[in-house]
Protein backbone atom coordinates (compact mmCIF):
# COMPACT_ATOMS: atom_id res chain seq x y z
CA UNK A 1 0.00 0.00 0.00
CA UNK A 2 0.92 3.61 -0.33
CA UNK A 3 2.07 5.77 2.59
CA UNK A 4 0.76 9.33 3.69
CA UNK A 5 2.77 12.01 5.21
CA UNK A 6 -0.02 14.17 7.31
CA UNK A 7 0.15 17.74 8.56
CA UNK A 8 -1.77 20.30 10.26
CA UNK A 9 -0.65 24.12 10.68
CA UNK A 10 -1.98 27.16 11.67
CA UNK A 11 -2.10 29.80 9.35
CA UNK A 12 -2.51 33.56 9.34
CA UNK A 13 -5.70 33.80 8.01
CA UNK A 14 -4.66 36.83 5.91
CA UNK A 15 -1.70 35.00 4.37
CA UNK A 16 -4.23 32.46 2.22
CA UNK A 17 -2.67 33.25 -0.64
CA UNK A 18 0.87 33.18 0.02
CA UNK A 19 -0.02 29.69 1.69
CA UNK A 20 -1.84 28.63 -1.54
CA UNK A 21 1.30 29.91 -3.77
CA UNK A 22 4.03 28.66 -0.87
CA UNK A 23 2.11 25.16 -1.44
CA UNK A 24 1.72 24.84 -5.15
CA UNK A 25 5.72 25.71 -5.36
CA UNK A 26 6.51 22.71 -2.61
CA UNK A 27 3.56 20.36 -4.91
CA UNK A 28 5.39 20.30 -7.70
CA UNK A 29 8.70 19.23 -5.92
CA UNK A 30 6.97 16.43 -4.09
CA UNK A 31 5.58 15.49 -7.38
CA UNK A 32 9.04 15.86 -9.01
CA UNK A 33 10.62 13.54 -6.36
CA UNK A 34 7.88 10.93 -6.12
CA UNK A 35 4.77 11.79 -4.86
CA UNK A 36 1.53 10.72 -6.63
CA UNK A 37 -0.41 13.17 -4.91
CA UNK A 38 -0.31 16.40 -2.43
CA UNK A 39 -3.33 17.69 -1.09
CA UNK A 40 -3.50 21.17 1.00
CA UNK A 41 -6.87 22.02 2.99
CA UNK A 42 -7.78 25.03 3.83
CA UNK A 43 -10.41 24.46 7.13
CA UNK A 44 -13.70 26.17 6.90
CA UNK A 45 -15.52 23.92 9.75
CA UNK A 46 -12.98 23.02 12.66
CA UNK A 47 -14.84 23.53 16.13
CA UNK A 48 -13.08 24.26 18.84
CA UNK A 49 -12.72 20.83 21.20
CA UNK A 50 -12.70 21.07 25.14
CA UNK A 51 -9.93 18.01 24.90
CA UNK A 52 -8.78 17.74 22.11
CA UNK A 53 -8.68 19.72 18.46
CA UNK A 54 -6.83 20.29 15.19
CA UNK A 55 -7.18 24.27 16.95
CA UNK A 56 -5.19 23.36 19.90
CA UNK A 57 -3.15 21.33 18.58
CA UNK A 58 -1.58 24.00 16.94
CA UNK A 59 -2.11 26.51 18.84
CA UNK A 60 -4.09 28.68 16.37
CA UNK A 61 -5.10 31.99 17.38
CA UNK A 62 -8.02 34.13 16.31
CA UNK A 63 -6.53 35.58 13.51
CA UNK A 64 -5.39 31.92 11.97
CA UNK A 65 -6.82 29.12 9.67
CA UNK A 66 -6.25 25.60 10.51
CA UNK A 67 -4.60 23.80 7.30
CA UNK A 68 -4.74 19.99 6.89
CA UNK A 69 -2.67 18.35 4.06
CA UNK A 70 -1.08 15.01 3.09
CA UNK A 71 1.29 13.68 0.66
CA UNK A 72 0.57 9.90 -1.37
CA UNK A 73 3.59 8.42 -1.68
CA UNK A 74 4.50 4.97 -3.38
CA UNK A 75 6.31 3.70 -0.31
CA UNK A 76 7.86 4.84 2.67
CA UNK A 77 11.00 3.64 1.20
CA UNK A 78 10.04 6.22 -1.71
CA UNK A 79 9.23 9.11 0.96
CA UNK A 80 12.22 8.56 2.85
CA UNK A 81 14.89 8.92 -0.28
CA UNK A 82 12.63 11.70 -1.74
CA UNK A 83 12.40 13.76 2.05
CA UNK A 84 16.17 13.46 1.99
CA UNK A 85 16.81 15.26 -1.13
CA UNK A 86 13.91 17.51 -0.96
CA UNK A 87 15.49 19.22 2.34
CA UNK A 88 18.38 19.65 0.09
CA UNK A 89 16.92 21.26 -2.33
CA UNK A 90 17.22 25.26 -2.90
CA UNK A 91 13.50 25.94 -4.65
CA UNK A 92 12.60 25.05 -0.85
CA UNK A 93 14.66 26.69 1.39
CA UNK A 94 13.22 29.88 3.37
CA UNK A 95 14.94 32.22 0.89
CA UNK A 96 13.35 30.75 -2.09
CA UNK A 97 10.21 29.69 -0.83
CA UNK A 98 9.58 31.04 2.66
CA UNK A 99 6.41 29.86 4.90
CA UNK A 100 4.07 31.80 5.23
CA UNK A 101 3.21 30.73 8.96
CA UNK A 102 5.13 29.73 12.15
CA UNK A 103 6.86 26.18 11.23
CA UNK A 104 7.12 25.53 15.31
CA UNK A 105 3.46 25.13 15.26
CA UNK A 106 3.67 22.61 12.41
CA UNK A 107 2.30 18.99 13.19
CA UNK A 108 3.55 15.99 10.84
CA UNK A 109 3.78 12.44 10.82
CA UNK A 110 4.14 9.42 8.01
CA UNK A 111 1.68 6.75 8.19
CA UNK A 112 1.48 3.75 6.99
CA UNK A 113 -2.13 2.92 5.09
CA UNK A 114 -4.25 0.24 6.56
CA UNK A 115 -7.17 0.31 4.61
CA UNK A 116 -8.17 2.29 0.96
CA UNK A 117 -11.21 2.01 -0.82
Amino acid sequence: MNYVDGFVAAVPTANRQAFIEHARKAAAVFKEYGALKVVECWGDDVPEGELTSFTMAVQRRPDESVVFSWLVWPSREVRDQAMARIMEDPRLSPEANPMPFDGKRLIYGGFEMVIEE
